[in-house]
């Protein structure tokens, strides 16, 4: 009696768990509420985030066209990165006070990247479940007033988009992002899933001429190409000082030159083979239209982005967290032990540590001097690639057409 009424009452319990995890009220809550409400307290007693008005003053540099790439000490420190056609997506937000502009900003990167993971074609409202998955660095990139979960939900619109036959809006999602940090060009990855690729090149081309004018239309045409000149050398310094950063660097290359002590140790040692291994993905076109194939080379373009980049910061691995959570919910059912092992290793050590919770003292010591929040990442990406390679995928192109 005493064990039926155990074996009882976890089921119970299991149950109860299962049903909260797929609570949607449950799932949004954490997902805009937590980050919403700790911004709200922090803006009681503090002055509007560093991060926010670097992005702010973006807007404000191009309309009276100073340069975007110089400090301005006496407004935030630190630099901007990012390229002019920026200054129209914070425009809305910057022209309002900034208290309330930091908060739609929150607001409005949660959302996108919300509405990108919904629109995922999976079933039985897996989307949930990436949601649940990705909540702790959603939190952590509405801390710092992020704009990677809009990079994130820019690289899926573009993978949405091309599923979906509108080669011209993919090509708008990948030009914006490429535009705005340069990430989003690993849109292209994409380009072979589509069924008209010369409109997609057209729309390429197209929106490349449209976002390299319009700052222009708040600027001045002069002001723009000046700037785009600047952007590049910026990028080159920017990506020199990772080397030597405690916060950037969080990437493959970043735990090798820290293991081994290595400053010198250059990117292209590790991005060539890189490069080659996600490569070699694309060796099955007969697989091009399936659906699990296509999420499976979502999810590693996600993690590519961020493991292989040395300007990866804590912040950045919502891409990242992005890809393991698709790539868990599009595995075969029923998850093997490794499966969830890799799961569970990348919750503990690349979503978990920065909160200080259980792992206080590894976290100090190991996982952020040695840039080990990458690690579980790599190990889930080549497990990615090694999926793409050697599944059997089902036949069916669409097996959720209404997504």
């Amino acid at each position: 009696m005493v064990k039926l009424s155990i074996k009882t009452a976890l089921t119970a319990v299991k149950k109860s768990l299962i049903k909260l995890i797929y609570d949607k009220r449950f799932v949004y809550t954490i997902w805009f509420g937590v980050g919403l409400f700790i911004v709200l307290r922090g803006l009681i007693n503090h002055q509007p985030p560093n991060n926010y008005l670097i992005f702010k003053h973006n807007f404000l540099n191009v309309i009276h066209q100073h340069s975007l790439y110089t400090l301005q000490p006496e407004y935030y420190y630190d630099r901007n990165h990012y390229g002019p056609v920026f200054s129209l997506i914070i425009a809305p937000f910057a022209l309002l006070p900034d208290n309330v502009g930091v908060v739609l900003w929150v607001l409005f990167s949660a959302f996108i990247l919300f509405k990108a993971i919904q629109l995922l074609p999976l079933k039985n409202n897996a989307y949930i479940i990436i949601l649940l998955l990705c909540a702790n660095e959603m939190i952590s990139s509405s801390l710092f007033f992020q704009f990677n979960p809009i990079i994130a939900a820019l690289i899926i619109f573009s993978f949405y988009f091309i599923r979906k036959k509108q080669d011209f809006w993919a090509a708008l999602m990948i030009v914006l992002g490429t535009f705005t940090k340069l990430y989003g060009i690993v849109g292209l990855a994409f380009f072979f899933f589509s069924d008209n690729k010369l409109k997609l090149t057209a729309s390429l081309i197209f929106w490349s001429v449209v976002l390299f004018v319009l700052p222009m239309a708040i600027s001045s045409p002069g002001f723009i190409v000046k700037t785009y000149s600047e952007w590049y050398p910026d990028l080159l310094a920017k990506n020199a000082e990772n080397a030597s950063s405690d916060m950037q660097d969080v990437s493959v290359m970043g735990i090798i030159r820290k293991v081994f002590n290595y400053p010198g140790f250059e990117n292209i040692y590790v991005l060539a083979p890189a490069i080659f291994i996600f490569a070699l993905s694309y060796i099955r076109i007969k697989s091009f239209k399936s659906t699990q194939y296509q999420l499976l080379i979502l999810a590693s373009v996600l993690l590519f982005t961020v493991i292989f980049s040395s300007s990866a910061e804590s912040a950045t691995y919502i891409i990242a967290f992005s890809g393991v959570a698709i790539w868990f919910m599009n595995l075969n059912r029923p998850v093997t032990i490794l499966e969830i092992c890799l799961l569970i290793f990348a919750i503990v050590i690349t979503s978990f540590p920065f909160a200080d919770i259980f792992i206080k003292n590894i976290s100090v010591s190991y996982i952020r001097p040695y840039k080990l929040k990458a690690l579980p990442c790599l190990l889930v990406w080549l497990y990615v690639v090694y999926e793409t390679l050697t599944r059997k995928f089902a036949n069916e192109q669409n097996p959720e057409s209404a997504k």
